[in-house]
């Protein structure tokens, strides 16, 4: 009873909108296979097995996942050390996104893995001559790495000033060492498929694979920004930094022209473009992804017309992130299945472990943009209030085109 009005009380219930709806039915599912996956094992709960050990969380959570974060280290290296100031508007949700998708690659390895609670033995018992060690070392360090990178954004919320300065110092070598060690995981992600070359189908083998997996990245880390700064403005009225990712478009035309172009030549050395005269499932799985994932998207960002609106540019930039997914899987699980005498369809539970991991990814990406300062233009002023310094200044700067914007945060630099 309100004893004011002298009306009974009414609960009220948060509202639940459709995309709400379908992460609680996501997560619910989601927490109920990671149960089972740990009460009864891989061999009762997956469709994995000793003839096909890698499936679903090795080609899309990992291979996927490390994939479609380069446009971390892409867009770092852009403007700390090519000193490309005008992309500083977009470097945080895209180090946020990276930062999202290493944490989702750990967390997925941690379902994968017959024992993961021997996860950290790579930290003591050391196999320099391992692919798979250098990989995992080099996630685990540019993990860190995108921490610290992304940590300024959390003291500038708790208005820590000192501890955000000393990484303002050391922000151009952390990125230097960043960019270093994704190159190098990027493509021995690719390496690790070398060692098959019996039983990799040769459209998707070749010697380099470590090539195609770097390049490919980092056309699919571009275009997943473009992705994200859309379905930012969807969700949370962001301005869509148009002038900005136009350029990203047009930098991927050049990626995928180029990824492509090596691909069909290697094909072609290798004698392997003449097994899709058959057109077989192999074959028809390479044309789908090679048609959604480089000719369409070349065909369409490299019109000038189509790239400068938005529709044609996320249209362009959803088909490379597919083409790119279709491509890890083609290469973990269609290249694999012939030789290994064995078909492998995920079974429920890794599928909805994997779609709970990305609705999680998601809901945190959320979270972030809602209580911290990850696209500045979207945080307004009250009426009766001064407007914030940093957001002065960055109309400020955006008439003198930019040039007074700090590179990591977009913000000026501190008065000292």
């Amino acid at each position: 009873m309100n004893m004011k009005t002298g009306m009974p009380l009414t609960r009220q219930w948060p509202e639940v909108s459709f995309w709400r709806l379908i992460f609680l039915i996501l997560a619910a599912t989601g927490t109920v296979a990671a149960v089972l996956r740990f009460t009864r094992g891989l061999g009762a709960t997956t469709n994995l097995s000793d003839q096909f050990p890698w499936g679903l969380w090795i080609g899309f959570d990992v291979l996927c996942g490390v994939g479609l974060a380069a446009g971390g280290f892409t867009i770092a290296a852009a403007v700390y050390i090519f000193n490309l100031k005008r992309f500083a508007p977009i470097i945080r949700p895209t180090v946020l996104t990276a930062f999202l998708g290493y944490l989702f690659v750990i967390f997925a390895l941690l379902f994968d893995l017959g024992q993961p609670h021997r996860l950290w033995h790579p930290l003591v018992m050391w196999n320099p001559r391992s692919v798979m060690f250098e990989v995992a070392w080099c996630v685990m360090l540019y993990t860190t790495v995108l921490a610290l990178e992304f940590s300024p954004v959390i003291f500038e919320r708790l208005n820590l000033d000192w501890p955000r300065r000393i990484l303002e110092v050391i922000s151009v070598p952390l990125v230097i060492v960043g960019v270093v060690l994704s190159m190098l995981h990027q493509s021995s992600l690719g390496s690790l498929y070398l060692i098959v070359p019996e039983k990799l189908h040769p459209l998707w083998y070749s010697p380099l694979l470590p090539v195609f997996f770097f390049v490919s990245s980092i056309a699919a880390g571009l275009a997943m920004v473009i992705v994200e700064s859309y379905l930012a403005q969807r969700a949370f009225a962001y301005h869509l930094e148009m002038d900005l990712l136009e350029d990203l478009g047009r930098t991927m035309v050049v990626l995928l022209a180029v990824f492509g172009i090596l691909r069909l030549q290697d094909l072609a050395r290798r004698g392997a473009l003449a097994g899709l005269r058959r057109l077989d499932y192999e074959g028809a799985m390479f044309l789908v992804e090679f048609g959604l994932g480089v000719l369409l998207p070349v065909l369409l960002l490299a019109m000038p017309r189509v790239r400068a609106r938005q529709s044609g540019l996320v249209i362009g930039a959803f088909l490379t992130v597919l083409g790119f997914v279709i491509n890890r899987l083609n290469v973990s699980i269609t290249g694999m299945e012939r030789a290994s005498g064995a078909t492998y369809f995920p079974s429920w539970v890794e599928v909805a472990i994997s779609l709970a991991l990305v609705a999680a990814g998601f809901a945190v990406f959320g979270l972030a943009i809602h209580y911290l300062p990850i696209f500045r233009e979207a945080v307004p002023s009250a009426p009766d209030t001064e407007a914030p310094a940093w957001l002065v200044a960055r109309s400020t700067a955006s008439g003198a085109g930019g040039a007074s914007l700090s590179p990591d945060t977009g913000q000026p630099p501190a008065p000292e």
